[in-house]
């Protein structure tokens, strides 16, 4: 408590500091056709809550510039005729750096009486005009602010209806009851591989993510029936998007907090008075917070090593054409050694193991647009991908301490991926989109491990493979008040020529002015972990055979019907009812229950053999969302979930999944309040509590007589662990002095100190199991700069 105390103080040491001299800053940006993407001139931008008013209007280029606004909070209106008007609340402005803002307005269907759009935002509503149920869009401000986001968008969307908490080591995301390998992770229009650190090859998730919020601008997450643009995923799609860098002035920030140390910078090539097309670059390098203390002394036990870098070069080009070169690139490396520690805190009571596992992750992409003519334009993606992991696990006990060697992996993938999207707008009632994907994987596994009484070798492949794809979607607005989409989407497998076809339907009606529906249908279809595919089989000579490589896809068929009412213009009411049927997916003669449909459970992918496509599984429940937009200093978040979660395996025998707690309640809220002329003090809570994980118990009779776990497959997924609840509680100070903008924050982690169950453990010498914890109470602190 003492060293809880100090940390308080340093923390709001600041706050004695005050300035009383009011500090200013620019916000400027482009307003474009929210269709065409076409920059709009003579658009009218006021600054709210002035006197006398203070306006700009847009120039030839669709800019915009309003110079000496005071930090804090602010309000922007922009308007133009024949668009729906636009108001931006609560726009946060510091001091070190400048608001740049990309606005999109949309055209009305029947120009009749103005139409004011005053939501915050639209935090509710997608990016993607076409995605009309089950999608919603994210600022980068919500990463950081959220208590217990820790700046990560994957966690931040843990708050979100549907979304289920699994872990507090890794930030899965467990979509309506789905695998977290069915979500499909797009960064600037390139499907990215998994972009966590220590990541396994074939999952979504990991403990730390590679992704920088501070590179990132608002993004689309979609839980279901999503548009035909999106493929290959079966639960969700998360659509990121990054920032362009300053293309007037360099900027640079630095950061520390869980994520690591940080520094980053930005702006223009170029520093000539040109204000128009202007190249710019944005890079930032992350190093392991925890590594880095332990070289100036701090020993924090196990030490994760990490580092990662992100950046984005942006040239625009003449007709509003623009060429965009980013990149994302990660390693990571850790220890987990039992043979240097005392024989109490091995990880049995009698046995040990030593784990060392290294994962790398790098994306290098290029986008090039360019306008056919004012309302077509064509979007052209070419991207080199790769990612690897290197695993060891030897095991020892007390009558053995040499270790013996249990489990080696070293995997690798490579993609190349070559990518066209057209977009047509006919006019303000139509609009069109359709596009082809071509993935090449190069595949490189080997793994191997003691299977009683021998060694087994579970992949060992090096081939080639490609998946080709096209889509085409309309949307149709009958109306200001009723829009349609429609798509189709078609994917084929080389490796064995599978392939699908998969229509896609959403309908918006608007019944009165503050209450609509929404619904959607839609047909997914994924194909499996590429590893699957040449999982091997042990024949009875001792030769090996790859068993799944004839696997079909897996399928998914969604129902969405939903509700929204706007209670006030930053209050909204939102209910979702959905029914998902999946089938086609992997099952085993030789083991009934298992499904492919329950990975994910795990930090890994198991690689069974002789599979076949003749599992089933569905989905059901119904989500609520309360939602007050931040206005008037506060704002706070309230979802809830209830939902079933079942699969049928080779026996046909329903269970639930892994995956099926049935229940989620989140709260989150926060508060701010300013401390001067210039700085905020703020208040965000977070809770959770959500139906415990579902396991596969351990049989202790044959366990015991075979001297190690056996579990009992017949029983899978009946017993779940106790209910998690976790509270966190998030206190943040932001300082304006004149050129540079600082936040400290301290994140309170389950505050309560509840102790969730992560997983129970067989001791295979005393024959019992016992309950290993997820994160205890542990605080955290950030400290952000900005000039």
């Amino acid at each position: 408590m003492k060293q809880l105390f100090i940390i308080t103080l340093f923390l709001f040491l600041p706050v004695l500091l005050l300035s009383q001299e009011t500090h200013k800053q620019t916000i400027r940006g482009t307003v474009v056709d929210k269709v065409s993407r076409v920059p709009m001139p003579g658009v009218n931008i006021i600054l709210l809550n002035t006197d006398p008013p203070r306006g700009t209007i847009t120039n030839a280029d669709g800019n915009f510039r309003l110079e000496n606004v005071p930090v804090g909070r602010q309000g922007i209106q922009i308007s133009f005729i024949g668009f729906q008007t636009v108001t931006l609340n609560n726009l946060l402005v510091n001091s070190g750096k400048e608001l740049v803002l990309n606005i999109a307005l949309e055209e009305k269907v029947i120009v009749t009486k103005e139409v004011v759009i005053k939501a915050d935002r639209k935090k509710d509503q997608p990016i993607n005009e076409i995605a009309t149920v089950s999608a919603r869009s994210f600022t980068v401000e919500e990463t950081k602010r959220y208590a217990g986001s820790w700046g990560d968008p994957a966690r931040m969307a843990a708050n979100y209806a549907g979304v289920i908490p699994v872990s507090d080591e890794r930030n899965d995301i467990i979509i309506r009851g789905n695998s977290p390998i069915g979500l499909l992770w797009r960064l600037d229009g390139v499907e990215i591989p998994n972009p966590n650190h220590f990541g396994a090859l074939g999952t979504t998730g990991g403990p730390v993510t590679i992704l920088n919020s501070n590179l990132l601008t608002d993004s689309d997450f979609i839980t279901g029936a999503f548009p035909a643009e999106y493929g290959n995923a079966l639960s969700g799609a998360f659509d990121l998007k990054m920032r362009h860098g300053n293309n007037e002035k360099r900027e640079y920030w630095g950061q520390m907090g869980f994520n690591g140390f940080e520094l980053g910078l930005e702006g223009p090539f170029s520093r000539s008075d040109e204000k128009s097309n202007k190249a710019t670059y944005l890079v930032s390098y992350r190093y392991s917070m925890l590594d880095a203390l332990k070289y100036v002394g701090f020993d924090m036990g196990i030490a994760p090593k990490y580092q990662d870098l992100t950046f984005k070069i942006d040239i625009p080009g003449k007709n509003y054409s623009r060429l965009s070169i980013f990149g994302i690139g990660g390693i990571s490396y850790i220890e987990m050694l039992d043979s240097e520690k005392d024989s109490t805190e091995w990880t049995y009571t009698s046995s040990g193991e030593d784990l060392t596992n290294g994962s790398d992750i790098g994306v290098l992409g290029l986008s090039y647009m360019f306008y056919i003519n004012e309302k077509t334009r064509l979007i052209n993606n070419l991207a080199v991908l790769g990612s690897r992991v290197t695993t060891h696990i030897d095991t020892f006990d007390i009558s053995s301490t040499d270790p013996f060697p249990w489990y080696r992996e070293t995997s690798s993938e490579i993609k190349y991926s070559a990518s066209s999207h057209l977009r047509k707008k006919f006019n303000a009632k139509n609009n069109l989109g359709t596009g082809v994907i071509f993935d090449l994987y190069r595949m490189d596994y080997l793994d191997s491990a003691y299977i009683a009484p021998d060694y087994r070798i579970v992949t060992d492949a090096n081939e080639y493979l490609s998946l080709c794809r096209a889509y085409i979607q309309w949307q149709h607005k009958f109306s200001d008040k009723l829009i349609s989409f429609s798509g189709i989407h078609s994917q084929i497998l080389t490796l064995n020529n599978t392939w699908s076809v998969e229509p896609r339907i959403g309908l918006k009606w608007k019944f009165a002015d503050l209450h609509s529906f929404n619904l959607g249908f839609g047909m997914h279809s994924q194909i499996q972990p590429r590893m699957i595919y040449f999982a091997q089989s042990l024949m009875p000579d001792g030769s090996y055979i790859s068993t799944n490589k004839d696997l079909d896809m897996s399928k998914s068929i969604h129902h969405i019907l939903g509700y929204d009412y706007l209670i006030t213009e930053n209050m909204r009411l939102k209910a979702e009812a959905y029914y998902q049927y999946l089938y086609d997916i992997p099952v085993e003669e030789a083991e009934p229950s298992y499904s492919l449909l329950n990975s994910g459970a795990d930090f890994y992918i198991m690689r069974e053999d002789s599979l076949v496509n003749e599992g089933t599984g569905t989905n059901y429940g119904v989500e609520l969302t309360f939602e007050k937009f931040f206005s008037r200093n506060y704002y706070f978040l309230l979802t809830t979930s209830f939902f079933e979660s079942k699969y049928s395996g080779y026996d046909k025998i329903e269970r639930n999944t892994a995956f099926n707690g049935n229940f989620v309640f989140n709260f989150l809220g926060g508060y701010e309040l300013k401390a001067g002329k210039n700085n905020m003090l703020a208040f965000d809570v977070k809770t959770v509590w959500a139906g415990g994980k579902r396991y596969i118990p351990v049989d202790i009779e044959q366990s015991v007589a075979e001297g190690y776990a056996i579990y009992d497959f017949d029983h899978a997924f009946e017993e779940k662990y106790t209910d998690y609840f976790k509270f966190d509680f998030r206190i943040s100070y932001k300082l304006n002095s004149r050129k540079t903008s600082q936040e400290w924050a301290l994140d309170l982690l389950n505050l309560s100190n509840n102790k969730n169950v992560f997983m129970e453990k067989f001791d295979p010498e005393t024959g019992e199991t016992s309950s290993l914890y997820q994160t205890g109470f542990f605080p955290m602190m950030t400290w952000r700069i900005q000039f």
